[in-house]
């Protein structure tokens, strides 16, 4: 039999992968993981009939409680909040299958998109729609009858019906289109980058109010371009990217003198970039910039 410590180390990949999900900030989910631990020691564990339903309840209703009192700060975050940004690959080149699960529910544009629901709500839709949990667990995990489950799940995708991520493309696309993009930004070549842009690109940047951002997103291909072709023309060769698997999905790293600037995500319709997500805030940036590299089940 497996004791209580061994089986909290082998689920806890999955307890952080429901917290962030939850959250969309590392540092959150690892403090509600680090909360659900500390009730899972205290617990009779021999009473509890199924260890990973009861540690990715306790988890997701510690999330639930965590996203209320972030939600209150978020109003008054400085900018544009977008999520904290992860590095998902692991030391094994990962599978083609793995790559396209991650990428379908880890994307900085899903992430994004689920603060649009209220904490309860988004709790309800990341259990059917990612964890394929059914409505009676649901019910059990946020306190409501499995009928007003079924509505909360059912507002929830019409609510997100418009927001979410419009295209699906294969991993293998998406990752040449992203090396010819790193090519013309590596050489300078500005009519390459305008050329890799859809005519209606939006860039949403995040300073946090650590660092300059835009307060609003920017609209049109040659305006994004022109942006990202700046820092080349000012930092010149301070400047270096690197290729990184962000989130589940193929992104770029931006460097100058060596310190990670920014984070940069990229979501794609197989031809053009059409959304940019810069995440510059500093604090957002730590766990990437000591090269923390997570697996989120």
């Amino acid at each position: 039999m497996e004791d209580a410590t061994a089986t909290f180390g082998r689920l806890q990949p999955r307890l952080l992968g429901v917290a962030y999900r939850m959250l969309g900030s590392m540092a959150e989910a690892e403090d509600v993981v680090q909360d659900v631990w500390l009730r899972w020691h205290d617990t009779d564990t021999r009473r509890v009939d199924n260890a990973e339903a009861w540690l990715v309840a306790s988890t997701t209703r510690r999330a639930i409680d965590r996203l209320r009192l972030a939600r209150a700060h978020r109003e008054q975050y400085v900018g544009i909040w977008l999520p904290e940004p992860v590095l998902t690959d692991s030391e094994q080149a990962p599978s083609p299958e793995q790559v396209e699960e991650a990428a379908s529910d880890l994307s900085i544009a899903f992430l994004t998109v689920l603060e649009r629901l209220a904490p309860d709500a988004r709790a309800a839709f990341l259990m059917h729609e990612v964890f394929e949990a059914d409505y009676a667990q649901i019910a059990q995990v946020v306190g409501k009858s499995e009928a007003a489950c079924r509505q909360i799940v059912h507002r929830a995708k019409a609510q997100l019906r418009d927001e979410r991520p419009r295209y699906h493309v294969p991993e293998d696309v998406h990752r040449r289109l992203m090396q010819r993009f790193l090519d013309a930004v590596a050489s300078g070549d500005f009519s390459a980058m305008k050329a890799l842009m859809s005519e209606s690109a939006v860039l949403v940047g995040d300073g946090g109010g650590f660092v300059t951002s835009f307060p609003r997103p920017m609209v049109g291909g040659d305006r994004v371009a022109a942006l990202l072709y700046a820092a080349r023309l000012r930092f010149k060769q301070d400047l270096r990217h690197e290729l990184a698997i962000i989130n589940g999905h193929l992104g770029l790293l931006r460097y100058v003198r060596d310190e990670l600037e920014s984070v940069q995500s990229f979501q794609t319709d197989g031809e053009h970039i059409v959304n940019v997500y810069v995440q510059r805030n500093p604090e957002k940036l730590r766990l990437i910039s000591a090269h923390h590299v997570l697996r989120l089940q």
